[in-house]
């Protein structure tokens, strides 16, 4: 950390269980103690959870609330949009009015907007409540990563970045398999409304353990919120996400392809905006200083292909393995167990890998990723007629090896050098760009894969998915050779 941190009043700095560690300035600042790090990992793996979950429920509850396509399409992605875009403002606002609070806050409307969508009475309830589930998890996530950032140094912030990106990938499986297992369940007669109900005590659950555990850390000077950036920023990325989520359950009408030309000119006008506000000496939503570090700038570089790759890979198998096996929700649910077990083992691995060979576990994880990949597209095509969760367990553990070796130390590459008083805006930068690189994945890879199935036949769509992550994993691999060797 280059900066102090301007830290609360004494009877309110620390976790009782917690003391002050010293900053590399010599600077006595919050600490983040193990049950803090459980906490603050609790609040993060919740809404990252619930990115997922909701995908085996959507048949019941287009069954349930007769939604049909297009409002299903929105439970999907009201959730997603409004997380994404954000993001980087609920970073902001952690600076300025104190992490642990902005924690407290979000994990509580999460709590609320999680009840709402368990209880909604109609479609469009529920994808007003899911629209305000995602706007919770935007306060909430950009808190996690700063409070890390800000309260730990060294080593400790190493492991627990490591340890936040073991928790994202895990999320994700875990989504798949529990969301069929809660649907199937019918736990009270509750159905598809239990993946909901079920974040209500644990959320709450994290706001009890924050209060008593997690210290507050806030930005050294207050900062007002970039209202200009914000509405741009919105704008820009609601230009991108929208057309590419909705546009082929609306039919692609005009506005989508307005809204796409769109995106380019938006995105130019932020980037001016933000910019001339810097120079201007005022505090930007994304300062552009801030993408000047390379490490973050290279690391965002990375993270597009990976998530973009990672969300459209995990939408197309759990449709393949439906549709195409018909096998049921559990069961779909249990094939990706072989790359959860992947993941995690690389991720417990990672730490010490990375003190010893530094980002070359990046590059690694880029080819083992691209192997797995390779592996299971050949499996496909090789006989997909007595394709099995069996046969495609070697390919799918391969790639979880691999993502496991790239994501869980990504956050640690780009959030290495930045400084702690941004802690809260470079978390929100890179959360933002890892829902929006997953949203991507699953709106250009997913859309290519539905519209290809009918006339190539659901193996060959699904291969051809699958080399063309193949090569995100080759630009991966190229790009980890531009990050410095050592990761701090």
């Amino acid at each position: 950390m280059t900066q102090p941190l301007a830290v609360a009043p004494a009877s309110h700095r620390t976790a009782p269980t917690a003391a002050p560690h010293i900053s590399p300035s010599g600077t006595a600042g919050p600490s983040l103690g193990t049950a803090g790090l459980v906490t603050v990992l609790l609040g993060a793996f919740l809404p990252m959870l619930d990115f997922f979950i909701v995908n085996v429920a959507l048949p019941t509850i287009d069954k349930d609330l007769a939604a049909g396509p297009a409002v299903l399409e929105l439970v999907a992605a009201g959730y997603g949009i409004a997380f994404a875009v954000l993001l980087v403002l609920g970073g902001r606002l952690g600076d300025i009015f104190g992490r642990r609070r902005l924690f407290v806050a979000g994990a509580a409307a999460f709590a609320l907007t999680s009840l709402a969508c368990g209880l909604a009475p109609d479609a469009w309830s529920l994808v007003a409540a899911r629209a305000a589930q995602g706007a919770s998890s935007a306060l909430l996530i950009p808190q996690v990563l700063g409070t890390i950032t800000a309260a730990t140094d060294g080593a400790r912030r190493g492991r627990a970045l490591s340890i936040y990106g073991a928790v994202g990938g895990i999320s994700v499986v875990i989504g798949q398999v529990l969301g069929g297992m809660l649907v199937a369940a019918d736990l009270f007669g509750t159905g598809w409304r239990s993946v909901f109900l079920v974040n209500v005590p644990f959320a709450l659950l994290a706001v009890v353990l924050a209060v008593r555990y997690v210290p507050e850390s806030k930005a050294t000077q207050a900062a007002r919120v970039d209202v200009l950036g914000t509405i741009l920023l919105t704008a820009t990325l609601l230009a991108l996400l929208v057309p590419l989520m909705e546009g082929r359950a609306a039919g692609w009408p005009l506005w989508s392809w307005l809204l796409l030309a769109l995106f380019p000119v938006l995105a130019v006008a932020f980037a001016l905006v933000e910019r001339r506000a810097e120079q201007r000496g005022d505090t930007p939503l994304v300062p552009p200083t801030l993408l000047r570090i390379p490490e973050m700038r290279r690391g965002l570089g990375i993270a597009l292909p990976y998530f973009a790759g990672f969300g459209g890979f995990m939408f197309n198998i759990a449709v393949a393995i439906q549709q195409g096996l018909h096998l049921g929700v559990v069961a779909a649910g249990w094939a990706l167990v072989p790359m959860a077990v992947g993941y995690f083992s690389a991720s417990l691995a990672g730490p010490r890998l990375i003190g010893r060979w530094g980002s070359r576990v990046l590059s690694a994880g880029a080819v083992i990723q691209a192997l797995g990949l390779a592996t299971l597209a050949l499996t496909i095509l090789a006989d997909w007629s007595h394709f099995s969760p069996l046969r495609m367990a070697p390919g799918v553990a391969l790639a979880g090896i691999g993502q496991g070796l790239i994501g869980t130390p990504l956050f640690r590459v780009v959030l290495s050098k930045v400084p702690a008083a941004r802690a809260g805006v470079g978390s929100g930068v890179l959360a933002t760009s890892q829902q929006s690189s997953l949203a991507l994945g699953v709106a250009t890879l997913g859309t290519l894969y539905l519209s290809l199935a009918p006339t190539l036949g659901m193996d060959r769509a699904l291969a051809l998915c699958l080399g063309i992550q193949l090569v995100g994993s080759f630009t991966i691999l190229y790009l980890t050779t531009r990050l410095p060797r050592t990761i701090g």
